[in-house]
């Protein structure tokens, strides 16, 4: 690129853009709580509303890819922020389970369209600097998820109502959108960053490009079972911490914002990290740390040493994803943005539907045993991936 300071304005805004999507979304984790008492649901019910949060991302992602792809990311970027923004409040209100069912199929639709566009976004710009960014903004999304998680709470506090909190909320996600807009690459310039990634001295393989790959896949497994941990801690965590520790519902948001100023800080130190280290240690390490976090959170019986937990799961499981984002740009054979959009698919299946199916695990037996079970599936992520080669990372 030849305009450094389209590229330092565009790696800037693009923080600001995860930013907005981490704040949007744990924004809904304190709102639990609330919908569940004022809904009168059990837990197995909760988990079907959470799977309309869930299908509405998983439905819009692919979709998003082909948007990005035809009109570029920016445009997406600011429609999808602007959807999400818009029914965070609406979540509080809705009189009934159906339309309550549909706010969340619409704010999960908006949500996993600028994640995707955003992912697509930073690859790009990470490709005009040809060096690692990913965890750094990745780390924005974790600054999001921390003021979100605690930023209803905190309105609260200071004397507005859940839905006057939530307007606020909402309102100062629309500037910060706005403002960043015409920040962001435009469709040409993005096309430039995909064609100087092919000239960086990889050589592409003659094969047909634009198809899944077994690497691919497994990617998008890993990304799965990471995801489900942020998704359980998201909605979940809350509603542990006041029906199991009897957590004050005003600071039933302390888990997530531990697991999250956890991982935003070392995300905004996973660029050095992974190169010092390497991708693959990382995987390895940072899951045996995660489950053993999450387990820590399961059977402890004091809020202290729970949160000790909780901090462990963010700082074990920070950097995994934006180590395996930064493998997928890598892989020959088949299209970045392909890439990107299919293992964000799947890895915010777990994020976003995982949880719906935790709810069915914690009605029929319970809680506890729903989030032993992702400590688990993190354990094995971290083991199988040390028979991984380490040259792929």
């Amino acid at each position: 690129m030849n305009n450094l300071k389209v590229i330092d304005r565009s790696k800037l805004a693009t923080k600001a853009i995860f930013l907005v999507c981490g704040f949007a979304i744990s924004s809904w984790a304190p709102m639990v709580p609330l919908a569940k008492e004022r809904l009168g649901l059990n837990d197995a019910h909760l988990g079907y509303l959470l799977l309309m949060l869930g299908l509405g991302a998983i439905i819009m992602m692919p979709i998003s890819g082909f948007f990005s792809h035809k009109y570029g990311t920016r445009i997406v970027i600011l429609i999808s922020g602007l959807v999400a923004a818009s029914f965070l409040p609406l979540l509080l209100i809705m009189p009934n389970s159906f339309l309550m069912g549909a706010a969340l199929l619409i704010f999960g639709a908006g949500v996993g369209t600028i994640d995707v566009a955003m992912n697509a976004h930073g690859i790009n710009v990470q490709n005009a600097y040809s060096k690692p960014i990913m965890s750094s903004l990745h780390g924005l999304f974790s600054v999001g998820g921390l003021c979100g998680s605690l930023g209803l709470g905190a309105l609260i506090k200071l004397g507005l109502n859940p839905l006057g909190a939530a307007i606020s909320i909402a309102t100062l996600l629309v500037l910060i959108l706005a403002y960043n807009y015409k920040s962001l690459l435009s469709k040409e310039v993005e096309k430039d960053c995909s064609l100087k990634m092919k000239d960086v001295g990889q050589e592409l393989e003659s094969k047909p490009r634009n198809r899944l790959t077994f690497g691919v896949i497994l990617l998008g497994m890993g990304c799965f079972v990471v995801f489900l941990s942020e998704g359980a801690i998201l909605d979940w965590s809350a509603l542990f911490l006041k029906e199991s520790r009897g957590v004050d519902i005003e600071f039933a948001g302390i888990g997530y914002a531990s697991f999250s100023v956890a991982m935003a800080t070392m995300r905004l130190l996973g660029d050095k990290i992974v190169e010092k280290l390497n991708g693959r240690l990382v995987v390895i390490i940072g899951g045996l740390i995660a489950g053993a976090g999450l387990l820590l959170v399961v059977f402890t019986p004091w809020i202290g040493t729970a949160l000790v937990g909780f901090i462990l799961l963010g700082i074990g499981s920070a950097n995994i994803v934006p180590v395996f984002f930064s493998e997928g740009g890598k892989l020959k054979g088949i299209d970045s943005s392909i890439v990107i959009t299919v293992i964000s698919t799947m890895g915010y299946a777990g994020q976003l539907a995982g949880p719906a199916m935790l709810g069915f695990i914690a009605y029929h037996y319970s809680l506890s045993i729903a989030l032993t079970l992702v400590a688990i599936l993190l354990c094995i992520v971290a083991i199988s991936y040390s028979f991984k080669k380490e040259k792929t990372i």
